[in-house]
């Protein structure tokens, strides 16, 4: 009887194959140090590299699916998840941006029972983040933290740190109802969780490494707060209520 799949690492990806060959190997090389059997799942969000990101997929022997356009990191990572097998599921960035032990902090959160669903946060005490990003970058994420910790999140200030687990019935549950396609996709799934009482654990991350962003500070940054707004009015609208 074949071993069950203890770990998916969902990473989703556009035109970000160079990064992807730089970055999978130390992914692997921890994972390999590991007992349990895992997958890696590459979900394309619809790149124009010519088939490069699902070339760099097969190279390290990892699952990849593709969407047929560009959509958005949120939609990119809700269909990892749904391909997911995993019995605990985590998802983080092509750059694979924070040291390993954040993996087996979040797993060990979510095997010893504390919480089903784990997420970095950049503001508590022992991790590295802020003092490595350039200043307009932190003012703007610190506004936009500030604002969707006070009025849609209630004390969930870091809701966009790279990194967040699931146990797969979690999993499952969040991202059968989530909607947003874009960058706010992780407040969207933080409410989620909130609404439905799901108990949300935060450990500290410290970043190893993060190439060059590609959010656009103005252009996505208006486009976030649109989406703040349909994420009350989908609530209103009872999309996020248990079917």
């Amino acid at each position: 009887m074949e071993e069950s799949i203890y770990l998916s690492i969902v990473i989703p990806a556009y035109n970000a194959a160079e990064i992807l060959d730089r970055k999978l190997p130390v992914l692997i090389r921890y994972l390999d140090q590991q007992s349990f059997r895992y997958e890696i799942i590459i979900s394309d969000d619809g790149s124009n590299d010519g088939g490069k990101t699902k070339t760099i997929s097969s190279r390290y022997n990892c699952d990849y699916i593709c969407s047929e356009k560009n959509t958005g990191k949120g939609a990119a990572v809700r269909n990892g998840m749904k391909h997911a097998r995993g019995k605990y599921r985590i998802f983080t960035d092509a750059d694979i941006p924070y040291e390993p032990e954040s993996i087996s902090q979040m797993l060990s959160c979510m095997d010893r029972g504390k919480a089903p669903m784990v997420i970095g946060d950049r503001n508590l005490i022992g991790s590295s983040y802020f003092k490595e990003i350039p200043i307009f970058r932190r003012i703007s994420s610190a506004f936009f933290t500030y604002f969707v910790g006070t009025i849609v999140t209630t004390h969930f200030f870091d809701t966009q740190c790279g990194i967040k687990g699931f146990t797969a019935e979690t999993a499952n549950l969040i991202f059968n109802k989530s909607m947003i396609d874009g960058f706010t996709f992780d407040v969207e799934i933080i409410y989620i969780a909130l609404k439905r009482k799901i108990a949300i654990q935060k450990i500290p991350v410290k970043l190893k490494n993060q190439e060059r962003s590609t959010v656009k500070v103005f252009k996505h940054g208006i486009l976030m707060f649109l989406d703040l707004f349909r994420i009350k009015i989908n609530n209103v609208r009872g999309f996020y209520k248990q079917s």
